[in-house]
């Protein structure tokens, strides 16, 4: 009897049955009980020959900050899913700083990250405090006497598409069309797992992809002073700048990770604010509250619930040996509610001390975007509750029907 089928007569649930479970339709609702099952059998947890998955909270910050494991990329898709050229989404995104080892991962962070420095985040907050002000104007006005609004379609997607389109140079007009495009797009950061949707994320990057070619032709003869103006430069300057393959799927990152992320982020924070009214009392009164109330809601629901990284050569990740070629999932939403780390993980407290969720990953591919989407969450969600004191959940949350990017597909409310 081999080391897992003794493990699992223990357990119950076998290690490669949990991690089947993920991707099925209870398991993307609801991942956390099977996040346990897997914590049952450790934190570093070989599954198959050629994967291994990782939910202890230090095991996966260690692992994220490791230079031997690699992100998914073009080499790695040959191995796992040889046909994945076939599927423009998924070349799309290995364009992308996201999907890039290094040297090139470091030269295309040095490019994109002069748009999310400190000051440069700094100085966008009184133009984010006017985006939410505008929106919740038109969250009254749909909402008048009563009427139910969809919170996630008229507030919690619009700021973060208004956010960073305003960042790279998108007009206003296109914005709500942004959002549809990216949204069917992020099925592919799904990767293998959605086989079946990967049609639809292909069409929404074949439309993006032409979009931006056209409005990166714009930029080239009506330069401003965003970024995709200076991505455009870096580009057409050579060198060490960007090939347009690489610009191209960049632009797709920055749309669819300033807006999904943070989108999910703002959803869960009202959700969990309806659920534990003496925080949202406290929050409302307090805006102070917000730094420790956004990390909280970041550990309890982790809007990308995982990323992986893959062995190059033969390895040892803290004790567990891993052959060249093996797959390591690195379970963001486990690490989040692992009970050494966070004691009582179920339960919503944004008084624990010490939160620094994993949910913006860590090392060389930490999210750039990370501080923004903090700053709107920090903004927007304490105003929302003093605007509206009156605001309820006008029916249960609908949430989306995937594993790795957890959020709200539709939230009813009433303002009034």
């Amino acid at each position: 009897m081999s080391t897992i089928e003794q493990t699992t007569t223990s357990t119950g649930v076998a290690p490669a049955e949990a991690v089947a479970a993920l991707v099925s339709r209870a398991g993307r609702r609801d991942p956390y009980p099977l996040y346990e099952a897997l914590r049952a059998h450790g934190s570093v947890i070989p599954v198959r020959p050629g994967l291994t998955v990782v939910v202890g909270y230090a095991e996966i910050s260690r692992a994220l900050r490791d230079n031997r494991l690699r992100v998914q990329d073009a080499a790695s898709y040959d191995v796992i899913y040889p046909r994945w050229r076939s599927h423009s989404s998924l070349r799309g995104y290995t364009d992308s700083m996201l999907y890039r080892n290094p040297p090139d991962h470091a030269r295309m962070r040095r490019l994109v990250s002069s748009g999310f420095t400190p000051a440069r985040v700094s100085a966008m907050r009184e133009s984010v405090e006017r985006m939410v002000h505008r929106l919740l104007d038109r969250l009254a006005d749909l909402g008048a006497g009563g009427a139910p609004v969809d919170y996630v379609a008229e507030f919690a997607s619009r700021l973060p598409i208004a956010v960073i389109s305003a960042l790279i140079g998108v007009a206003e007009d296109d914005q709500q069309w942004f959002r549809g495009m990216a949204s069917d797009l992020t099925i592919a950061l799904e990767g293998i797992t959605n086989l079946g949707r990967l049609g639809t994320a292909d069409q929404a990057m074949d439309e993006l992809a032409g979009y931006f070619g056209d409005l990166i032709e714009h930029r080239r003869r009506h330069p401003a002073g965003d970024m995709l103006t200076a991505l455009v430069r870096a580009h057409d300057d050579g060198g060490a700048g960007l090939t347009h393959d690489e610009l191209v799927g960049n632009l797709m990152l920055l749309l669819t990770a300033g807006f999904e992320t943070t989108s999910f982020l703002l959803g869960h924070g009202l959700r969990l604010a309806f659920e534990h009214p003496s925080q949202a009392a406290l929050l409302r009164d307090d805006p102070g509250r917000a730094t420790a109330y956004v990390e909280e809601v970041l550990r309890f629901e982790t809007p990308v619930q995982a990323t992986s990284r893959w062995a190059e050569t033969g390895m040892e990740l803290l004790g567990t040996p891993l052959e060249g070629g093996t797959k390591v999932v690195l379970m963001l939403g486990a690490g989040n509610r692992d009970p050494r780390r966070f004691p009582d993980p179920t339960r919503f407290d944004p008084d624990r001390p010490d939160i620094q969720p994993l949910s913006f990953g860590a090392g060389p591919h930490f999210c750039l975007g990370a501080p923004l989407s903090r700053m709107e969450a920090r903004i927007a969600l304490p105003l929302l509750l003093r605007r509206f004191p009156a605001l309820a959940a006008a029916e249960p949350p609908d949430h989306r029907d995937r594993w790795v990017g957890r959020g709200l597909r539709r939230f009813l409310i009433t303002v009034s």
